[in-house]
């Protein structure tokens, strides 16, 4: 099967209403002033990092190409618009025959990104382009911000497995999401079998603390899980006495049993009780796997622990703190007239409080040192210097509103590796900081 064939993880005929209905009242006000057919160029950007990252990750690309195939108004969302009398008739014929036609470029799906960075920009009529922000928004800040935290996890690991386990932690919707964004983030597999079945990540899972209370002794449990499951399973020790019961569970499936999980207590000095424990008790191949409130920090503190994996839910699916990434998508470039030929003119905010951008069309890049470590992002307009040409980071997606970009989560995941190995070392700091990299401005002309 195909996963990347799939679609939505959600079974809903539009993602039309997936909006906020100002998108729709500018509409309408733009068609009436005839502007709606103006040019236009939209980026999508956030001003700063969340509190204390050093880096952001871009994930959620492959989901915005789906939702942008799936951005129709069909007959049930015209019904429910014109009932609620949201946008008149001529609006309403104009969104019937609605189909994103016009361009999407930016950085590629598992690539990181700095305060400034144009991470997406959408280029076609104002009218086309300005529909689709929220639901490009929603996904974006949600699962960048899961793959942020992921990738931190996932370096603070040092390696080692890490299983997303946090559906129940969160919507059961996003929390498909989550799980794709946190397999692009590093983690190995998930528990969620809606992700498994959509996007093809690896799924885990054996028992828990209800199962063992199922049984009238823990031995009884173990004995059920081995003969269903096979030697290789992984048994969780700690729903009485952890020292019991990793005795019963070698004794019930020997030392071919795959692992122990613990779910509780001081897990830095319980795992090392229990790995001298099977080594005693001849299960020196036996993994420990340990779960329990787990964030970056925890992991962190693992490291000199004889831990095999790490199971995460609730830090993860939230972000580890920051559940958004604050990014924006704001217009920068505009024409002048409804003419295919007239230029673009730059255009901006400006405000007090941090909330001014930059106009033009913007090109990026990430200029690496004399080692070939990144030392800069690099954000302009204009013509691209002959030295960063090929260190472009924006590739197209939709091309005349087709796309043109969709890849395996694997080659996703494979560039976030690659993409973060080539940071500072300082990237990998939990620590509070500044962005590994700043971020420089080049001004130049729009472009048309």
């Amino acid at each position: 099967m195909d996963v990347a064939d799939l679609g939505l993880p959600v079974d809903v005929p539009s993602t039309a209403l997936f909006t906020d209905q100002y998108e729709l009242t500018m509409l309408q006000a733009a068609l009436r002033a005839g502007t709606a057919e103006r040019r236009s160029v939209f980026e999508v950007f956030t001003r700063r990092l969340p509190e204390g990252r050093r880096y952001g990750v871009v994930a959620g690309t492959g989901r915005v190409l789906d939702a942008v195939e799936n951005f129709r108004f069909d007959a049930g969302v015209l019904g429910f618009l014109r009932e609620r009398k949201i946008v008149d008739e001529a609006t309403l014929e104009w969104l019937a025959s609605y189909r994103f036609s016009g361009d999407v470029w930016g950085y590629p799906e598992g690539e990181v990104y700095f305060p400034g960075s144009p991470v997406m920009r959408v280029e076609g009529s104002f009218a086309e382009c300005v529909l689709l922000e929220t639901v490009i928004l929603s996904i974006l800040n949600h699962d960048s911000a899961i793959a942020a935290a992921a990738s931190r996890m996932s370096s603070a690991a040092g390696g080692r497995p890490l299983i997303e386990m946090g559906a129940r932690r969160t919507h059961e919707l996003a929390a498909v999401a989550a799980s794709r964004a946190a397999y692009v983030g590093g983690f190995a597999t998930t528990s969620d079998l809606a992700a498994g079945f959509r996007y093809g990540i690896p799924t885990v899972g054996t028992s828990a603390h209800a199962f063992t209370l199922l049984h009238d002794t823990e031995r009884d449990a173990f004995r059920a899980q081995v003969e269903s499951l096979g030697r290789g399973t992984t048994l969780l020790v700690d729903t009485y006495d952890v020292t019991e019961a990793v005795r019963a569970a070698v004794e019930v499936a020997g030392p071919e049993l795959g692992a122990v999980r613990i779910d509780s207590g001081d897990l830095l000095l319980v795992a090392h009780r229990v790995r001298q424990q099977l080594d005693e008790l001849g299960a020196t191949g036996t993994k420990i796997i340990v779960t329990s409130d787990l964030d970056e920090y925890a992991i962190a503190s693992l490291a000199a622990a004889p831990v095999d994996a790490y199971g995460v839910g609730t830090q993860l699916v939230t972000g580890s703190g920051h559940p958004t990434c604050s990014m924006v998508y704001k217009l920068v470039a505009r024409a002048e007239s409804a003419d295919p030929k007239a230029p673009l003119v730059p255009v901006a905010k400006k405000s007090s409080g941090g909330k001014t951008s930059i106009g033009g069309r913007k090109w990026a890049a990430r200029r690496p040192d004399a080692d070939g470590v990144a030392e800069a992002e690099v954000v302009g307009t204009g013509q691209v210097p002959a030295e960063l040409v090929d260190h472009q980071l924006q590739v197209e997606l939709v091309k005349g509103g087709e796309v043109v970009a969709r890849e395996p989560l694997d080659v996703v995941r494979d560039r976030h590796a690659a993409a973060r190995a080539g940071l500072p070392l300082s990237a990998a700091q939990l620590s509070r900081g500044e962005p590994v990299l700043a971020t420089e401005y080049v001004q130049g002309r729009s472009g048309s």
